[in-house]
């Protein structure tokens, strides 16, 4: 299946509406249209012009066969750069670049529980204060380190100071949205300048 290409649902499915982090159920031979498969969900447009995510675990109302960004149980000593790696692995919806090279990521703290295993705390952001997403994203950061080995609690705080700024991005990152790095500022897009 082409990004892009205008699909039936084959069954009902939710959806949670971007950026407002609205739920909402979509019938089924509702009409979409995956602009992106990154991450643990696919976005997707529908007929209204709405933009929305749906669910890794609903693939097969799209029609298809597995699910985006499945990620694999990690086996294992516990090692830092893992609860690096699977921070990697989540998308914001709207852009096609993980949370840690967008900057997202504030803080990481990783530490021994007295009774064993690792407890591991993050302070990340978002690109907008009132993004709708901001529940969805720390979801998805909980679920992906708390299937790292030896973890035994995941804490994720989204905070807003200080704001989120495009020159927190990685070079890569700013490269593939777009920026242009010799115009020094790197927060204005280049738009073929």
């Amino acid at each position: 299946m082409q990004s892009g290409e205008l699909i039936s649902l084959k069954r009902a499915c939710e959806a949670i509406g971007i950026p407002s982090g609205v739920r909402e159920a979509l019938p089924q031979d509702a009409a979409v249209r995956i602009m992106q498969s990154l991450g643990s969900g696919y976005t997707v447009v529908d007929n209204r012009g709405c933009m929305l995510r749906i669910d890794a675990r609903d693939a097969d109302a799209m029609g298809l066969a597995g699910e985006a960004g499945a990620v694999a149980i990690v086996d294992g000593s516990f090692k830092e750069d893992m609860v690096w790696e699977q921070l990697k692995t989540v998308y914001d919806p709207e852009i096609p670049v993980n949370i840690v090279e967008l900057g997202l990521i504030y803080a990481c703290t990783i530490a021994d529980i007295e009774t064993g295993g690792k407890k591991i705390d993050i302070k990340m952001s978002m690109t907008a204060p009132g993004c709708g997403m901001g529940n969805v994203l720390k979801a998805d950061v909980e679920s992906r380190l708390a299937r790292l080995p030896e973890v035994k609690d995941v804490r994720v705080e989204v905070v807003f100071d200080p704001p989120w700024n495009p020159s927190r991005m990685s070079e890569a990152a700013k490269l593939k949205l777009g920026f242009d790095l010799d115009y020094g500022d790197a927060s204005l897009p280049s738009f073929g300048r």
